[in-house]
């Protein structure tokens, strides 16, 4: 098992995310609403 952990993984790239994905998750972001009442978490997504 140790020389499964001790070899560079060939198939580990560098990932690059697309600038779609970027803004999709940025705006998702900033549109992603937390109102706290009491002991419960409501979240609100405001399009």
């Amino acid at each position: 098992m140790a020389k499964i952990y001790s070899k560079k993984n060939a198939l580990a790239k560098e990932m690059k995310p697309k600038q779609e994905v970027v803004s999709f998750l940025l705006s998702y972001s900033k549109a992603l609403h937390i109102l706290k009442l009491d002991n419960k978490n409501f979240e609100f997504i405001a399009n």
